[in-house]
């Protein structure tokens, strides 16, 4: 078995799922875990400044072997795993792919029907859950890919490279990855998150994202005397739902296709709450769907008197904004891969990325591969070649950088 198979293993033999009710960061104690096992591998491996803060990033150095000014470019990868599915106690499966489909367990099959793309993944080895958890793919493939990178980079010094910075950041699906990550003391010039699906894909647009709280107070009497008084919270909540346009949601969307997306509501006929997440690449079609929003919201409380409280929140912006006038960084990683044989496929991000925020805060960093399919719950799978794959890339934008 290749030692970064080894390593991706080893990882996602850590449980590591995110939180996004705790207020700690990192938000799981298995994270922290995690990255003091990373911290010694990278010791192990020869990194310098190799640092666990305290927040629970881990920052490691690779010195360059050249004396030509070169940029110092870093590679960045999370350690949780999303809250959607357990990451406890991962039994990985392999798979010789010879079509069809995949039984992961006595109840659950991953269908060729509803994966298509598994058609073109016949004799490959796929690295598959027994359906009971996720992988962890997302990203301790991309962890793996650096790790296995810097290792090859250390132990080639043939290999002429300028100094490359290595990020694991905790709490990346909960939205927090970005938040705490210390970006003066990293030093690099710019970055590529490992944090992608599948190989070849190269992203530098993400959604703009907002999130909506919406409260809504009822008035509850016996129904038996409820005409003209009563105000069931479940049914306003229902009437403001269907003020927002059907076809803007998540199954009907693709592409550059923003949505919103009812994504829990709960209560009673006296009090109800709903929570929203609100989707679009392009910023003025961001805006107009919070502004429909709002304007949804004045329409019940006009109607029924002030009893619905909506909260809008931004999450992050469209790296695009941070990253058309540096466009040299995505080439650099589209001209390595063509350099492996690898078709590069520059697609929008239909969610976020850690790129995001950092790209914001001065940091460009579009996004590469991680390598994997289905990520987030129990059909996860990965390709034991897109781990190689993922880590030559690597290895070939440090390299190109000192051409």
């Amino acid at each position: 078995m290749e030692p970064i198979v080894q390593r991706f293993l080893d990882y996602i033999s850590y449980e590591t799922t995110s939180d996004e009710s705790s207020t700690t960061c990192p938000s799981t104690p298995g994270q922290l875990v995690l990255a003091k096992h990373l911290v010694e591998e990278l010791k192990a491996i020869g990194m310098d400044e190799v640092v666990l803060d305290e927040n629970g990033y881990v920052y490691a150095t690779l010195r360059a072997n050249t004396d030509k000014t070169l940029p110092t470019v870093g590679f960045i990868a999370h350690m949780d795993t999303a809250p959607d599915l357990s990451g406890k106690d991962v039994k990985p499966q392999f798979v010789e792919y010879q079509g069809g489909d995949i039984p992961l367990n006595d109840k659950f099959t991953m269908m060729e029907k509803d994966f298509p793309f598994l058609k073109d993944l016949v004799g490959e080895t796929l690295i598959t859950t027994d359906g009971t958890t996720l992988l962890g793919a997302d990203d301790k493939a991309g962890i793996a890919m650096i790790v296995d990178a810097m290792d090859y980079l250390i132990r080639h010094p043939e290999v002429s490279h300028g100094t490359v910075k290595v990020g694991f950041t905790p709490d990346e699906e909960i939205g927090r990855g970005a938040d705490l990550f210390n970006i003066k003391d990293f030093g690099a010039d710019f970055a590529f998150t490992v944090d992608g699906g599948a190989v070849g894909g190269l992203e530098y647009e993400n959604f703009n994202a907002a999130s909506a709280h919406i409260d809504i107070q009822g008035k509850n009497v016996h129904p038996g005397s409820a005409k003209d008084i009563m105000v069931n919270a479940l049914y306003v909540a229902i009437e403001f739902n269907e003020m927002l346009p059907a076809h803007e949601r998540p199954e009907h969307t693709e592409g550059y296709e923003g949505f919103y997306m009812l994504d829990t509501i709960s209560g009673a006929v006296d009090g109800a709450t709903m929570e929203y997440i609100i989707r679009d690449h392009d910023r003025e079609k961001f805006e107009a769907k919070k502004a429909l929003m709002e304007d949804a919201a004045a329409f019940i409380n006009k109607k029924y008197g002030d009893i619905l409280t909506l909260t809008l929140k931004d999450g992050y912006y469209n790296m695009r904004e941070k990253l058309e006038p540096h466009m040299e960084i995505v080439e650099l990683a589209i001209q390595a891969m063509k350099d492996l044989g690898i078709e590069p496929a520059v697609e929008p991000i239909r969610g976020g990325t850690d790129g995001s925020k950092l790209s914001f805060e001065g940091l460009l960093t579009p996004n590469i591969f991680a390598g994997g399919y289905n990520f987030h719950g129990r059909y996860e799978f990965i390709p034991v070649s897109s781990l190689g794959k993922g880590r030559d890339l690597i290895v070939k934008i440090v390299e190109n950088l000192t051409k």
